[in-house]
């Protein structure tokens, strides 16, 4: 049988997995239902298996036993993440969600699943495998850095060597058709910072202004100040998204407050505007506030770099795909994305390749599908058997290509 064969006969027992994840999701870096799932899933595939200690990550390793007379020693590395989201679902799916405020609502359950399925069609090729495949079951994908304590904890030196390839893949419940792959080489996702701003005044009578410092249209000022600077000090053709998500302040519509406090995420697809960035805004938040004699504390937090793919292993997997499926399954991204991943930091360390996976469910208009994140996001369990499919011939093909050379 061929690879998609197999995949597909494992159809049912992924989606099971899935569906299992999907009602218990758990979220950030301690997810003991679900690493307690992926350890029965791996078990008996004959893999070198350890846990993390500071997050509950699985890292798998599958020793290949082919006999090329000249054994390659190399390592792919397949990433899967793990945690769900502090949404409420509301998708209406039979498999919901039962932890309250708990929600796969990203899809990272269908990554696991995928990349259990694919140790399960890679384990019974080990015969054919050239080199070790490394499997990277993460936690704390969503905000915690989950990448970033694998790496610490030496996920990329467990096989015995660093990987020549690692690859990564996560689905989208929108974007394109269902079933449709998409990568494209160099920028493919923004990187992330955050900035967390009080600015301090005092507080007095409402209908006294003049004898208080009001916080507050100074914030309001701060807000609009952030967007024109956005559009006025940097290139639109290496643009920057700020976006200012929390805004507060005060507790009475009589009361000035002592202060304002307000929360944005950054968004930049450059390293230059990364650290441009670092400097202008606390620069300018600081010069408003003193101009109305009032201060502010700025805290800039540096969270993932951009994600960089690697443009040979971009094409290796592009090719991948449209040998396994057909040439109309993949399309190549005109613009990267500005959502921001940490498998970032992973292809900082080896070169490597990102795919979205379209899990639109059949029948249904993308352009009108809740976004990822979204409390309505469904996602279809039709692609997981690709999903898998695609995970194994990466890794099978990656390893020939380096015992070929």
């Amino acid at each position: 049988m061929s690879l998609r064969d197999d995949a597909s006969a494992l159809a049912e027992q992924i989606t099971d997995l899935r569906h299992r994840l999907h009602q218990e999701p758990e979220i950030g870096l301690e997810l003991p239902r679900t690493q307690q799932k992926v350890l029965e899933a791996l078990d008996g595939l004959g893999l070198e298996i350890s846990t993390g200690t500071d997050t509950t990550s699985v890292t798998a390793v599958l020793r290949g036993t082919a006999n090329t007379g000249g054994a390659t020693g190399q390592t792919v590395l397949l990433r899967g993440d793990m945690d769900a989201l502090p949404v409420q679902e509301k998708s209406g799916v039979s498999y919901a969600s039962r932890i309250d405020g708990a929600m796969h609502a990203c899809g990272h359950d269908l990554h696991t699943a995928m990349l259990v399925g694919a140790a399960q069609l890679l384990a019974a090729r080990r015969d054919q495998l050239t080199g070790d495949v490394l499997f990277m079951f993460q936690p704390g994908e969503e905000g915690f850095d989950g990448a970033s304590v694998m790496l610490r904890e030496g996920v990329l030196d467990a096989a015995g060597r660093r990987p020549t390839a690692a690859y990564g893949l996560h689905v989208m419940s929108s974007m394109a058709d269902g079933g449709s792959f998409l990568s494209r080489p160099g920028a493919t996702m923004s990187s992330s910072d955050g900035l967390v701003v009080t600015v301090h005044g005092a507080g007095g009578h409402g209908s006294a202004p003049f004898a208080a410092k009001d916080p507050v249209p100074v914030a309001a000022e701060i807000v609009s100040a952030l967007q024109a600077m956005v559009t006025r000090q940097f290139d639109v053709f290496d643009p920057v998204v700020l976006t200012v998500g929390v805004l507060r302040a005060g507790t009475k519509r009589n009361v000035v407050p002592e202060t304002a406090h307000l929360e944005a995420t950054i968004r930049s697809f450059s390293p230059a505007a990364k650290e441009r960035l670092k400097s202008a805004i606390p620069q300018l938040i600081e010069s408003i506030a003193a101009a109305h004699g009032l201060w502010a504390s700025v805290e800039y937090i540096e969270e993932y770099p951009l994600t960089v793919t690697d443009a040979v292993e971009t094409s290796f997997a592009q090719s991948t795909v449209r040998e396994l499926f057909g040439e109309d399954r993949h399309q190549q991204m005109t613009h990267p994305l500005a959502g921001s991943e940490d498998f970032s930091r992973v292809l900082q360390e080896v070169p490597g390749a990102f795919l979205f996976l379209s899990a639109v469910p059949e029948g249904t208009d993308y352009r009108q599908s809740p976004y990822n994140h979204s409390p309505y996001a469904v996602f279809d369990d039709a692609v997981l058997p690709d999903g898998a499919a695609t995970y194994a011939r990466l890794a099978l093909d990656r390893l020939n290509l380096a015992a070929s050379n």
